[in-house]
């Protein structure tokens, strides 16, 4: 094989994915990589993601490259995105799976030139994109095969969960350790996370009395816990209200960066949490976790972990999937109380204690 045959091999045997704006949900396509490398693991995996996904996409073996988009939220930036394509041709691409659903992100593959492209239908992506799979919008499917579908032909039903690996981030001691001095944090003493947030809206999120009062449960059973609360900026508020009640609770929300909040998670014994890009990482980082759902579907995007608990009330009003609660009243949280959470959690807290 000549050298510029070579060049020309080796430049398309990379794939491209375009990842999706959520946390959570580039957490739960990984799976799909795995199929891919499995599949063929001469080829190279790059991703195209928001800076605010780009920690999540480096703690993933199987990814080569990351390469942050300039793009404004909810913004066409039609220049932006041709001149981002014409960077990506270069590379030359042999596919591009396309996992955002909107027709914004399947216009940089096509303006790129990348032979194959592979994506869901969304929002009328005939042309721009030439592998189409459809999702039922009446019973759709749950994330990790949503994605991981996308790694065979199209078909009209998702793989099975059960057949598909686990999503999974790797990170390494020497990241953790500087996190947790980062944090000032005693590197002997076991981490518990609490995770308050949601960006989805403020329905998803458990009460700050709530996860105050589960703070001093904890400290019954594993006394030198050095209880956390990890988000972003905009999760500062509703921390602050923890803390206020409950003083002993540190509050780290909008001091991390996203790395540093994946290697704390890595290091913790215990995880709760709303359900949440930060509750999807601790699934992939296989820590122990307590997942609250109210107005999503516990069914539709679980924790995976190996030790992991989805909890419900399963109301009669539930999953309603609204960002504010319909009604007014939010019971599918509030009446979820931390006694009742601290039943569930009670066992993962006592099996650190035994380790200690």
């Amino acid at each position: 094989m000549s050298g510029a045959n070579t060049e020309l091999h080796a430049l398309t045997q990379r794939i491209l994915i375009i990842s999706p704006n959520w946390i959570g949900d580039a957490v739960m396509a990984q799976p799909l990589l795995r199929l891919l490398k499995d599949a063929h693991p001469e080829r190279s995996i790059d991703v195209l993601c928001p800076p605010s996904a780009a920690a999540v996409w480096r703690a993933m073996a199987e990814v080569e490259e990351v390469v942050e988009t300039p793009f404004r939220h909810g913004a066409l930036q039609l220049r932006e995105r041709w001149q981002l394509a014409q960077v990506l041709r270069k590379r030359g691409y042999l596919e591009a799976y396309v996992l955002p659903n909107t027709l914004k992100y399947a216009l940089i593959p096509w303006l790129a030139g990348i032979p194959r492209r592979i994506g869901y239908k969304g929002e009328s992506r005939y042309g721009l994109l030439n592998v189409m799979h459809h999702d039922d919008g009446d019973a759709p499917r749950a994330m990790v095969p949503f994605y991981a579908a996308l790694a065979t032909p199209p078909a009209p039903q998702a793989p099975p969960l059960h057949t598909l690996p686990r999503p999974r981030l790797t990170v390494g001691e020497t990241e953790i350790k500087r996190a947790m001095g980062f944090a000032a944090l005693q590197p002997n003493w076991p981490v518990v996370v609490f995770a308050p947030g949601a960006e989805f809206g403020s329905a998803k999120r458990w009460p700050a009395r709530h996860f105050a009062e589960l703070a001093g449960l904890v400290w019954q059973t594993l006394p030198y816990a050095q209880v956390i609360l990890l988000g972003s900026k905009k999760d500062m508020a509703v921390c602050e209200k923890i803390v206020a009640i409950e003083p002993r609770v540190r509050n780290l929300a909008g001091l991390t960066q996203l790395s540093d909040a994946i290697h704390l998670i890595a290091n913790a014994v215990a995880v709760v949490s709303n359900d949440s890009g930060l509750m999807h990482i601790a699934s992939a980082l296989n820590r122990p976790v307590l997942a609250l759902y109210g107005p999503t579907d516990p069914d539709h995007a679980p924790p995976f972990s190996d030790v992991a608990k989805a909890l419900s009330l399963r109301l009669a009003c539930a999953p309603c999937r609204e960002r504010r609660c319909p009604l007014g009243h939010r019971e599918c949280m509030r009446k979820m109380t931390a006694d009742f959470v601290y039943q569930e959690f009670k066992p993962m807290l006592q099996s650190a204690a035994e380790q200690e």
